[in-house]
Order: structure tokens, then sequence, then C-alpha cells
């Protein structure tokens, strides 16, 4: 008779914690996931019935940075989801096992958990030559198309597995390619180098609670956390809109906190989450740390080089613009125009306003600085002298 998977309540139970650390981890699921206080039955129900999903984390061409970003993660902590949410049952980069054992598990998991388990994939996949990356004597591709063929869910982890990143960079070399271009099923696409840890814990959290995949924008990016630009979301914002930008990184708008725009930040065509949810704990995130955005969850955005050199044209203008209204080269180069007017207009605009405090300064002279005194002379002057020859 086939053993009785335990819920993710019961697994939490055995492993000490009451019902009342239980609602408080399906609070913070909750959270994370987006979902307001009147979906918390939902999530406590779903938790004290479904069992933990088996999980396969897959490596190939990338740098660890999206499993280095994940066990970061602080809303839930990582242990949690782990030890109590997830059945992690292969990722190179955390099991214990090694070798044949690992493969095994590997295997064993996709073999037994036909449409139930969630695959992970982090890395581009190179197609050169299947050389480039192999595992266990099997190249990247073959293990992909294995392990997706089952899955019940399939998320490319970060910029390389959703778009190839670095790897995929000119001249391409490996001809590194994204992993929706090689499966025939859909792929929830989470960029960025590395994505946020609270927005790949969130994702994991909703197939879970849901069954299924999140809605997607035109990219196959979750809407919830890449229908705004970064720009939108900036603190920096009002900067921009006044004319106010950094001409140098060691100059007074810098110390004041202006617009980076100026500075080659690609905050105007990024869609992240990274101004509202941030880093490290919702501490911070890099324009706020005061370097621009580098655009890491944009496709080709290592060839879109150089950084610290601005943008010459950048989509639309608003909080109402969404990576699916503008997405074609046609809205680029249409907008891309007004985006240029805009800029100019906000310059003269603070060339008006700096001119207009000056003649207010000549006409009006500040009381405090002088001008009270200059305004008594003036009056004391005999008649004859006033206003000097005529």
């Amino acid at each position: 008779m086939k053993k009785k998977i335990p819920s993710i309540e019961q697994s939490m139970q055995a492993k000490g914690y009451s019902r009342r650390d239980f609602l408080y981890f399906c609070g913070v699921a909750a959270a994370a996931a987006g979902l307001s206080t009147t979906s918390l039955g939902q999530v406590v129900k779903a938790f004290e019935t479904k069992p933990r999903p088996p999980v396969v984390w897959l490596h190939f061409q990338e740098c660890t940075c999206c499993s280095e970003s994940f066990i970061r993660s602080t809303h839930p902590i990582v242990a949690d989801i782990i030890f109590d949410t997830l059945s992690l049952d292969y990722t190179e980069t955390l099991m214990a096992p090694a070798g044949h054992q690992a493969e095994k598990s590997r295997d064993d998991t996709i073999k037994n958990n036909q449409g139930k388990y969630i695959l992970l994939v982090e890395g581009s996949v190179p197609l050169g030559n299947p050389g480039f990356c192999m595992i266990g004597g099997k190249s990247a591709e073959q293990i992909l198309k294995d392990a997706a063929a089952g899955a019940a869910a399939v998320v490319a982890w970060g910029s390389c597995a959703s778009h190839g990143c670095v790897q995929s960079a000119k001249p391409n070399p490996t001809q590194a390619t994204p992993i929706h271009k090689i499966i025939g099923k859909p792929v929830i696409n989470v960029p960025g180098c590395p994505p946020i840890a609270e927005v790949m814990t969130a994702i994991v959290t909703h197939v879970l609670l849901f069954g299924k995949i999140p809605e997607l924008d035109s990219q196959g990016r979750p809407k919830e956390f890449y229908s705004r630009r970064v720009h939108d979301t900036c603190y920096r914002r009002p900067y921009y809109d006044a004319g106010l930008f950094v001409e140098s990184w060691d100059d007074d708008a810098a110390r004041k906190g202006y617009c980076l725009y100026k500075m080659g930040c690609r905050g105007p065509v990024t869609y992240n989450a990274c101004a509202v949810t941030k880093w490290n704990g919702n501490l911070s995130y890099p324009i706020q740390s005061g370097h621009g955005c580098i655009g890491c969850s944009e496709a080709g955005f290592w060839d879109n080089g150089p950084f610290y050199q601005h943008l010459g044209a950048f989509p639309g203008f608003g909080i109402e613009s969404t990576a699916d209204k503008v997405g074609t080269v046609a809205t680029v180069a249409t907008v891309g125009g007004i985006a240029l007017h805009a800029i100019t207009s906000n310059i003269r605009k603070q060339k008006l306003i700096r001119e207009n405090m000056e003649e207010s300064v000549t006409v009006h002279p500040f009381k405090g600085e002088g001008g009270a005194d200059v305004e008594a002379a003036e009056a004391a002057k005999p008649e004859e002298t006033k206003g000097g020859d005529e």
C-alpha cells in the first residue's frame, strides 16, 4: 500500500510547530503571494490539506546568484520554505547527496511524481555544443527536456534562464538559449540578475496554493511583479519630472539624491518590483543606494551598454504604462520622441524657474540679507541723485 504523504500542516506539527505557529506561517505565506487578509482562510485550508509538493531545481549556465538570492528570503524565511512548505528533492547547491546519489534522487522524483512536481531552472542552456554544459554524462538540453516533460509547472529563475543573460551576450559563443525556447510548455519567467528573493518565494507559494501558474504578461513574466517600470515607482521620479538630474557622481545633485537618468539609469525601460519590494528584507535597492538601474531584468541588457551613458529615448510616460502596452519597436520609436521632448521641456522649465528666482531677487530684495538696508538707503538719497543720470 502506497504511503500517504502528510500535508504541510502535518509536516510542521511533526517538527514541533504549534497551531499558532502554523497560522502565523500561513499569514506570512499569504502576504508573500500578495493576497489580502480575506484570503487567509483559503491559505490555511490549502496548507491543512495539500501535501508538500516535490521540487526539482536544475542548474545550467549560471553563477548561482538566483540560489543566493532565494536563501536570503525574509518573508517567509527560506528554512520554512525548504523544510515545511516544499519537498526540495534535488538542487545541486543545497542538497547533501552528490554524484550518483544526487542523480538518483532527481530521477526518482521525476519518475514517481509525474504531473505533480515543480521544476525550477537556473541558468541558460548551450545549444552550440552539448559539451559546453554536461552533468552526469548528460547534456543540459537533455536533462531539461526530461525534467520538463512531467512537471506541473516550470519556473525560469533569473535572466540566464529567462533571456540568456551574460552567456547570450554578443557574440554568444555557446549559443546560450533561454528555457522557454527549448521546451514545449508554458514557462514562468522570473528575470533579474538575480531576481528578488521575496518575488521568488511568492511565485512558488502561488503555484502551491492555487495549483496553477500566475497571470503572465506577453513575455511570460508574472504581472504582479513585472507590470510596472522601476521608473514609475522610483522615489526619485519627482526629480525627473522637475528636470533635476545628477550630472556627475560627485556633484551636489548626487548628494541631494536627484534623478540618475543622465548617469545611465535604465529604470525608464525596466520592468521589475525593485522600488516596491526592494532587497535584503525591504531595506534598499540599487537606485536608493546611489547607483542607477542597469536593467538586469530585461532581455539583452548586457548588450545595451555602456551602463553609464544615458538612453537616447525610452517608451511610455506615466504609471499607466505596462509591459503589455509598451513592447513593440514601433511603440518605442513613436514614444521615444515624446520622451526626448519631455526631457527638454523639463530642462527648460528648470531654467525658467531659476530665471524667475533671479528676477524676484532683483525686484524684491530678500529681507534679512541686506535687502531692507538697501531700500532704506535708496529712500534716504536726495531727490536729484535718485535714479542716476537721466
